[in-house]
């Protein structure tokens, strides 16, 4: 049997464990992990003390079946949702000020400063000030990423987009159009 994620084939039987959550692209909650029998088995008794396992309230159940069925009954969504990332990633890439640092197959598309201030609270102020005009001036909503002084991995800050199948490409180029004008404006000349 052979499995593929990110463009790579992979045999499920070199394959220890497959875990995947079921938060973003299911819309609902929790998630799940397969492997052998021999693995799963050792799972179950070993990680008793550091893994909580529930079972998903019926509904959200339901929904991640409804999910899994009706992209069952609409190939085209997928289709269409890799044909979305693409356009986006291409308006995206023209931005000089911005380097995408997700997976070129993934619906979250992460964009980093490709020139940082030095200072964390600084950037992040930036990239908040884009996100804000954005919406304000174009009506398009990115996400600035947020960091707790708890974290103990310090990573960049940067801007999250949110690729689906239910966009237009017009929306997909409204949003690069949007970023790259406003963060001409704010960033200046730091590129």
């Amino acid at each position: 049997m052979l499995f593929m994620i990110f463009g790579c084939v992979l045999q499920v039987e070199k394959l220890d464990l497959i875990t995947a959550a079921m938060g973003h692209a299911l819309a609902t909650e929790g998630g799940f992990c397969t492997g052998s029998a021999r693995v799963i088995d050792h799972q179950r008794l070993s990680s008793s003390g550091y893994v909580f396992s529930a079972s998903l309230p019926p509904y959200l159940a339901s929904a991640a079946i409804t999910a899994i069925d009706v992209l069952d009954e609409n190939p085209n969504l997928l289709t269409k949702l890799k044909n979305n990332i693409a356009v986006l990633w291409k308006g995206l890439s023209r931005i000089p000020s911005f380097t995408i640092a997700s997976h070129p197959e993934s619906p979250i598309v992460y964009l980093r400063l490709k020139q940082s201030t030095g200072s964390l609270k600084d950037d992040l102020q930036l990239l908040e000030n884009i996100a804000e005009r954005t919406l304000k001036e174009d009506s398009v909503f990115v996400a600035a990423s947020r960091r707790s002084t708890l974290d103990k991995c310090k990573l960049p800050v940067g801007i999250r987009l949110f690729v689906s199948a239910g966009h237009e490409e017009s929306d997909l180029h409204k949003a690069s159009e949007s970023l790259e004008r406003v963060a001409a404006i704010v960033l200046g000349g730091r590129n």
